[in-house]
C-alpha cells in the first residue's frame, strides 16, 4: 500500500487543504507560485497534474513539503475551518492552539496508518442536554461517567491518562497562548481529540480536562475553545462547567471530607481550605466554589477570602510542611506525548520506519524531547525474545 501512487485527486485535495491551512486563497497562491488562478483550480480538482516544481513552491509557501504532501500515510486532517466558525475565538493564541491540535492529531493518525493500528473508542453514551435544571443533569452525568469508568470517591490525579487510555480520546499536553486552557473538537475519521495548556497548574489542568470530557458527553459534535476569560453563558457552556466540579469533586467525597476536617471547628479557616484542596487535588478556590454550590459555605466565601489577604503559599507550606511537588505529581499529565502516541513514536522508531528529525518535525518536538522519548527503544531492542512476543 505504501508505494502506490497517490493519484492527481488525492494530491489536489491534500494541496487544497494545506492552502486552506495556510489561509491563502486560490488567487494568492497562484499569484506566488506563478500560475493563473484556473490553473490551480484545475490541479486542486485534480484535472491536472502538478508539476514537481509547482508542487516544490506550493509547499514552500503552505509552509510544508512535498514529501509531507506526497507521503502515502500522511493525513491531511482539516478541522481548522470548525473552530473559524467561532466567532469569538478570533484572535492569535486560539488561532495557534487550533492548528497545533489539527497538526498533533494528524500525526497521531499518520502513526497508525503507518503502523497498520486503529484507535479504540471507549467513549461513553452521549447525553443531550435536557430542559430544566442543567446543573443538576451534569451533577448526575458526572457521577455515572464516573461510576462507568470504575474511579470510586477518590480524587483526579491524572486526567490525561483517564481521557486517553481509558477513554480513547486523543489529548495533547502542550504550552498555549496564557488565557487559552483548553479545546475540544470532533471529527468522523479522527474522534474526539482534546488540547491542554501545559502552562496552567495541574490542578487547573486536570479541571479544564473535565470541562472538555463533559462537551464530548454532551455536545460531541461541535468545537469548542475555554479560555480564560469564559463566562459560560450558554447552556452548553454552564453545563460543563458544572460537570468538571462535579467530576473532580463528587458531592459525597466533598462533604465526607469537609465533616472530617472540620468537626468541632465552628469557622471556616485557610487551614481547612488548603488541607482539603490538597485531599482533592484542586485548586483552593476551585474547592471554596464547590463548597459554596453545596452550600457547606456561604456564598461569597472566596470573594471574602480575597478581599482579606487570600490563602497564599506561605501559609500552604505552613499547614503542609511545603508545597506540593508539582513536577512529580504532574509528571505523566503534562509529558509532551501522551502514553500511547509515545508507544506509537517509539514503534515507529524501532522500525525505521521515522528517523528522529521526522518524528520532531511530525509531533513538534525538539531533537532533545525527541531524544526523551525515544530513551530505552535500543534496550527494549536488544531484550526483544520469543517468549516476550507479542499475538498477532
Amino acid at each position: 500500500m505504501s508505494g502506490e501512487r497517490l493519484t492527481d485527486v488525492e494530491i489536489g485535495e491534500r494541496l487544497r487543504v494545506a492552502r486552506e491551512s495556510a489561509k491563502l486563497t486560490q488567487a494568492d497562491a497562484a499569484a506566488q507560485v506563478g500560475v493563473v488562478r484556473t490553473t490551480l483550480v484545475a490541479i486542486e480538482q485534480g484535472k491536472r497534474r502538478v508539476q514537481i516544481d509547482e508542487l516544490q513552491k506550493l509547499a514552500n509557501i503552505y509552509g510544508t513539503s512535498a514529501n509531507a504532501l506526497l507521503r502515502r500515510e500522511a493525513v491531511h486532517l482539516d478541522m481548522i475551518p470548525r473552530f473559524r466558525k467561532l466567532a469569538e475565538n478570533e484572535d492569535s493564541g486560539v488561532e495557534r492552539a487550533t492548528r497545533l491540535l489539527n497538526d498533533l492529531v494528524r500525526a497521531e493518525l499518520e502513526l497508525e496508518n503507518a503502523l497498520g493500528v486503529t484507535r479504540t473508542r471507549n467513549y461513553p453514551p452521549e447525553r443531550p442536554i435536557l430542559p430544566g435544571d442543567v446543573r443538576a443533569q451534569a451533577e448526575q452525568d458526572a457521577q455515572e461517567l464516573r461510576d462507568w469508568l470504575g474511579l470510586g470517591p477518590g480524587p483526579i490525579t491524572d486526567i490525561v491518562s483517564i481521557l486517553d487510555l481509558q477513554l480513547g480520546v486523543r489529548v495533547y499536553v502542550r504550552p498555549l497562548d496564557g488565557k487559552v486552557s483548553g479545546l475540544f473538537a470532533f471529527d468522523e475519521s479522527a474522534g474526539a481529540c482534546i488540547l491542554l495548556n501545559s502552562n496552567h497548574p495541574p490542578e487547573r489542568l486536570n479541571q479544564t480536562g473535565a470541562h472538555e470530557a463533559a462537551h464530548l458527553i454532551s455536545t460531541r459534535r461541535q468545537p469548542e475553545v475555554l479560555t480564560e476569560d469564559e463566562r459560560f453563558t450558554s447552556r452548553e457552556e454552564r453545563y460543563a462547567n458544572c460537570f468538571q466540579r462535579s467530576f473532580t469533586m463528587p458531592a459525597r467525597t466533598v462533604r465526607q471530607r469537609f465533616a472530617e476536617i472540620t468537626a468541632g471547628q465552628s469557622h471556616l479557616t485557610r487551614r481547612h481550605i488548603i488541607l482539603l484542596a490538597h485531599a482533592l487535588h484542586v485548586s483552593r478556590e476551585a474547592i471554596v466554589r464547590r463548597l459554596e454550590e453545596l452550600k457547606l459555605a456561604r456564598e461569597g466565601t472566596w470573594d471574602w477570602f480575597t478581599a482579606n489577604g487570600g490563602i497564599t503559599d506561605d501559609q500552604v507550606c505552613q499547614v503542609l510542611g511545603e508545597l506540593p511537588d508539582r513536577k512529580t505529581y504532574s509528571a505523566r499529565a503534562q509529558g509532551a506525548v501522551p502514553p500511547r502516541l509515545a508507544l506509537l513514536a517509539r514503534e515507529a522508531s524501532k522500525k525505521e520506519i521515522y528517523s528522529e528529525g521526522q518524528l520532531a518535525r511530525l509531533l513538534h518536538l525538539d531533537r532533545h524531547e525527541v531524544r526523551v522519548l525515544l530513551d530505552g527503544v535500543e534496550t527494549e531492542e536488544s531484550e526483544a525474545n520469543e517468549l516476550v512476543k507479542l499475538s498477532p
